[in-house]
């Protein structure tokens, strides 16, 4: 473990010292993230928004299988869920920003799951 500055130099230009783990430093200040991580908040944004036209599409289908769950039969339980929609997407995103660039993968999976279950709703296969 060494003590640098934030701009890479020992501790003689006046730079606050900061003890450095793998590229990031003790105080919290991180690295610009790059391309990759914007690309990837991008993606699930886009992701995030096609998750919540699903869900609101299957929330207004009536289907008689969203009666059998009485929590969500009501206009609160409605916006419940959504809210935990948004909930998931603003985790993922944050979670994503701040060093887990790869759980863009599983965000993109969930989504998978949302979309096959949506259009089995939406298609009265089930």
């Amino acid at each position: 473990m060494s003590i640098e500055t934030l701009n890479g130099s020992t501790d003689g230009g006046g730079n606050r010292p900061a003890v450095r783990f793998g590229g990031r430093t003790a105080l919290g200040n991180r690295p610009a993230f790059g391309q990759n991580c914007r690309m990837a908040i991008f993606f699930i944004f886009i992701l995030g928004v096609a998750n919540f036209a699903l869900h609101r599409a299957v929330i207004e289908s009536g289907h008689p299988m969203l009666a059998q769950v009485p929590w969500f039969a009501t206009e609160r339980g409605r916006k419940i869920a959504l809210a935990m929609e948004f909930l998931v997407l603003l985790a993922a995103m944050l979670l994503v920003a701040n060093g887990w660039p790869n759980l863009a993968w599983g965000y993109l999976f969930y989504s998978m799951l949302n979309g096959i279950s949506g259009w089995l709703i939406l298609k009265g296969r089930v």
